[in-house]
């Protein structure tokens, strides 16, 4: 692992994912979780300030990067609700089946490598009926400003220690076999819009998780 992603990339997109525009995001779709929650790509722990104590028994926070859970010591210390942290990659949880009643996805399928097996993984660990908060950037609505992100994509990747600003949210959901219930799409203000593109919203699964992720193709 680089000196720039363990050390400076994480805190150039802490302080980023941490300004007043985006808080106020998280707190539009954060305090709907409760019971025990998922949160895949914890990070630094931005969103654990807007978890509501009344209704989240405990956040298991996962994050594969040692680098984002190092900026976190304190958030987590002092977090509002239990949480239990663990270092592995979203594509593989160990978890067991059906143990969260909600999870959590704020900007982290643009980091993932294989966000349909991260979702999937999700849907396993999920109970039944469990809902799923999300709140992404990703791909533009717009075909002329999806073809920047294309373009521009490669570089931004490096630069930002993984993210690709040119995912499908949506699409994604969708071919994890999660049904959207509600969503937002828009264009954060005051951010370029090649990386300002967000989808936000609920969805909930639609079948078995462990047959869908058989019968997908390698």
């Amino acid at each position: 692992m680089g000196l720039y992603r363990r050390y400076i990339g994480p805190r150039l997109i802490g302080y980023a994912c941490s300004r007043s525009n985006i808080t106020g995001l998280r707190q539009s779709i954060v305090p709907q979780a409760s019971g025990v929650v998922l949160e895949i790509g914890i990070g630094p722990g931005l969103n654990l300030a807007h978890y509501d104590p009344g209704k989240v028994k405990k956040v298991i926070g996962i994050d594969p990067e040692p680098g984002f859970l190092e900026l976190g010591r304190k958030q987590f210390e002092q977090s509002p609700v239990p949480v239990e942290i663990v270092q592995a990659p979203g594509e593989t949880l160990p978890l067991d089946d059906g143990i969260a009643d909600c999870a959590v996805l704020t900007y982290t399928l643009c980091s993932v490598g294989d966000p349909v097996a991260a979702l999937l993984e999700i849907r396993r660990v999920l109970k039944p009926g469990g809902r799923l908060l999300f709140l992404e950037h990703g791909r533009s609505d717009d075909a002329n400003i999806a073809q920047w992100q294309d373009r521009l994509n490669p570089l931004w990747n490096v630069f930002s220690c993984g993210c690709q600003i040119n995912r499908d949210t949506a699409h994604l959901l969708s071919e994890a076999g999660f049904r959207i219930e509600d969503a937002d799409r828009f264009y954060l203000p005051g951010a370029p819009k090649i990386l300002g593109f967000h989808c936000r919203g609920t969805a909930v699964s639609m079948a078995d998780a462990r047959a869908i992720s058989r019968n997908r193709p390698c």
